[in-house]
């Protein structure tokens, strides 16, 4: 029973990695983005958790900056993907357009937030 569980999930991470090579270049590296930011993201929880978190709203405003960013990025990733049917007739430049201008929104609203 655990051999083959096993053997499905290395089955499972080949086809996933196979699957991943024919990704185009700029996928992945909003895919890269992504994982910085939800690292930092994950770096400043643990920073917390051990020194603690005397200005809870500096902490607030940093993980929550690297959150937005992260599922900002996670839609301009389905907005640019030519694979994906309903963006079809939106120009990959006006994708980007909007996730520049929903960041600086995104990161207007974190400023104000840490007064």
């Amino acid at each position: 029973m655990v051999k083959s569980t096993t053997k499905d999930a290395q089955d499972l991470f080949r086809s996933l990695r196979s699957a991943y090579v024919a990704t185009p270049t700029n996928l992945k590296l909003i895919d890269m983005y992504v994982c910085f930011a939800v690292f930092t993201a994950l770096i400043q929880v643990a920073y917390m958790a051990l020194v603690g978190s005397f200005p809870f709203n500096s902490f607030l405003s940093g993980v929550l900056s690297c959150i937005g960013t992260a599922v900002l990025a996670v839609c301009l990733r389905i907005q640019v993907n030519k694979e994906n049917k309903e963006f079809k007739d939106l120009a990959p430049e006006r994708a980007f357009a909007d996730f520049v201008l929903c960041n600086i929104v995104l990161h207007l609203i974190i400023i104000n937030f840490l007064g």
